[in-house]
């Protein structure tokens, strides 16, 4: 089981400067983790987001509300943590996925509109991610199809390019996601 199951989301810690120290000025959940109903074990929080020049001190306002737009602008950065469930639950006769579109389409605005229809889960966006394996495993698949095996620890550098991650295990995964808006050529 994944180290963030339902009802437990990741925990944010946010340091600040108050009176010329530092201090720590949110310590709790993530405000917008939100496990999914039409996706049992799946879960989504984006963590916290950046200008593409953040000022310093950050202010103590939030950071990452719900409804922000997942996919960052040119020098923008998103912090994200996803749980993934075996791949086998989006085989199951009970899935729905007009139902799975529409929730992640509220909970991941920008990214779930990048969704591939006749290739679920394959999307591209226009940043350099760094994907790192925080629990369990996972595949990267890209456009030809062949897949790249990651397990907990593991980093994978995206730069770009089309892709889906298969989790072809009997449980869940979880990876942390920087994402960089860059500048398509």
């Amino acid at each position: 089981m994944s180290r963030f199951a339902p009802p437990d989301v990741p925990r944010r810690v946010t340091t600040g400067t108050r009176n010329g120290k530092s201090v720590v000025v949110s310590d709790g959940p993530v405000p917008n983790a939100h496990h999914y109903t039409s996706i049992p074990g799946m879960m989504t929080s984006v963590v916290y987001a950046t200008a593409a020049t953040p000022p310093l001190p950050q202010d103590d306002g939030e950071c990452a509300p719900a409804g922000l737009l997942v996919p960052p602008a040119p020098g923008e950065t998103r912090l994200m943590i996803v749980t993934f469930p075996p791949d086998s639950s989006m085989a199951r006769p009970e899935f729905d996925p007009a139902a799975a579109d529409a929730e992640q389409r509220e909970f991941i605005p920008g990214l779930a509109e990048r969704f591939e229809a006749d290739a679920p889960g394959m999307h591209r966006t226009e940043t350099v991610d760094y994907d790192i394996v925080l629990d369990g495993e996972i595949w990267l698949e890209l456009d030809d199809g062949a897949t790249t095996r990651l397990r907990t620890g593991d980093v994978a550098i995206q730069c770009g390019t089309r892709h889906a991650w298969r989790n072809k295990t009997d449980r869940t995964a979880t990876m942390c996601f920087v994402l960089i808006g860059a500048v398509p050529r």
